[in-house]
């Protein structure tokens, strides 16, 4: 049995305020070819299908229209979803009485029921493999929130909820699983040992401070497909994995390898994971490649850029994100036209501005032999901060208004 990994596909995205939708349609597009190439068995999506709760229409139009491709051109594809922690578990189950007749699995939320025929009717997912037997059980457990979680002594009580969640998923699939066929895991959470992008993903479960363990997912389950970390990676073995987002979400993810997993069973045996990348709509670059360049630098760098597209990109393609950063001695209030200036006629279109500045970026109390904060006059204080973050004086008009300021204060203090 072959079947494909994705997830995070965060349909509705915009990066900076800007569409990603040609870069879904691109991604999605190229799915569907690789399915038919690669023959697979199933698709099996990880959450985080849209970007937000409330996605809008335009990403409700590709995920239903996606759908339905996949079901016209591969009417044997098993297809199995859940809900992510940026989906509304309602409004991914609200059309599952259509989705069921399109026989497509979905499971946006936890179904809350002490009833475990209905449970796993629920939760458990048939996979067949190329002849139409089936071959293994996909076990799609969504991301559970605290209320999913059932209450038990534990030392870490989330954990443990999650834990006696999987425990009892995975149970029932064992009552329905014939030798031979394989037990597959799904779930969207994180993971000890996940890399996470400092501005993208969120260690989602309880705070920022519960990772489960990976002996949440025994050893008779036979690969776990994960969601939630864009990064895609294998998590303490080969056969539990992070597909990854297929396309970058933020521009620090410029350098993940985008992909999605095609994976091999032999019965209820893994075989194989093997990374397809993903074609990159749009890039994402920087000036420069790596840190921060004096402004000089950085502006002979854009006008080098070049005044259009590669050979063969189409006149839908749009030019690439690009985020520029600057190290300053002091604050350039015409920054932003400056670049834009140096951009003009240039084939990127400026997302982001950062910014580093030279001073000697330590603290007042990191001075040494520092003067206690009540011997310093406000000018002294303003001088010493100014300091930190910039090279030289402060300007005349800064402590101009700083003085303004000052006074203001005192004349409000004597009033009161």
């Amino acid at each position: 049995m072959r079947f494909i990994h994705t997830s995070d596909w965060h349909l509705g995205h915009r990066l900076h305020d800007a569409s990603r939708e040609l870069e879904h349609a691109r991604f999605l597009d190229w799915l569907l070819a690789l399915i038919e190439s690669e023959a697979v068995d199933a698709l099996l999506i990880a959450g985080d299908v849209f970007d937000s709760a409330n996605p809008p229409a335009s990403a409700q139009e590709q995920w239903y229209r996606f759908l339905a491709e996949a079901r016209r051109r591969f009417p044997a594809l098993d297809l199995v979803v859940i809900g992510g922690n940026h989906d509304s578990a309602a409004r991914l189950d609200a059309p599952n009485p259509l989705l069921r007749a399109l026989d497509v699995r979905l499971v946006g939320g936890l179904p809350h029921t002490a009833d475990d025929a209905a449970l796993a009717d629920a939760l458990l997912a048939p996979l067949h493999g190329p002849a139409g037997a089936v071959e293994g059980l996909a076990v799609a457990v969504p991301f559970l929130r605290p209320a999913d979680l059932p209450a038990v002594e534990a030392d870490d009580p989330l954990i443990g909820g999650v834990r006696a969640v999987y425990e009892r998923a995975l149970g029932l699939a064992r009552e329905r699983l014939e030798p031979g066929q394989a037990l597959v895991g799904m779930g969207h959470c994180y993971m000890t040992g996940g890399q996470v992008s400092e501005l993208s993903e969120r260690k989602i479960l309880g705070g920022n401070q519960h990772a489960l363990p990976a002996d949440i997912f025994p050893d008779d389950v036979a690969y776990v497909a994960l969601g939630h970390l864009h990064l895609a990676q294998a998590v303490g073995r080969e056969h539990v994995r992070y597909s990854g987002s297929p396309i970058p979400l933020s521009l620090a993810e410029r350098r993940y390898p985008h992909q999605v997993v095609l994976v091999e069973l032999d019965g209820a045996t893994f075989v194989s994971a093997t990374a397809h990348r993903v074609p990159r709509a749009v890039e994402i670059l920087r000036v420069p490649d790596r840190d921060f360049a004096p402004l000089a630098d950085v502006l002979d760098a854009l006008r080098a850029l070049p005044a259009t597209g590669p050979a063969g990109a189409d006149s839908e393609t749009p030019p690439p994100f690009l985020e520029v950063a600057v190290a300053l001695s002091e604050p350039e209030p015409a920054l932003r036209h400056e670049l834009q200036q140096a951009l003009d006629g240039r084939w990127a279109r400026l997302a982001r501005i950062s910014v580093s500045y030279t001073g000697h970026g330590m603290a007042l109390g990191d001075a040494v032999e520092a003067p206690a904060l009540g011997t310093l006059t406000p000018e002294q204080v303003l001088r010493q901060r100014y300091a930190r973050d910039h090279e030289g004086p402060p300007p005349d008009e800064l402590l101009a208004a700083f003085h303004e300021l000052v006074d203001e204060v005192a004349r409000e203090q004597e009033a009161s």
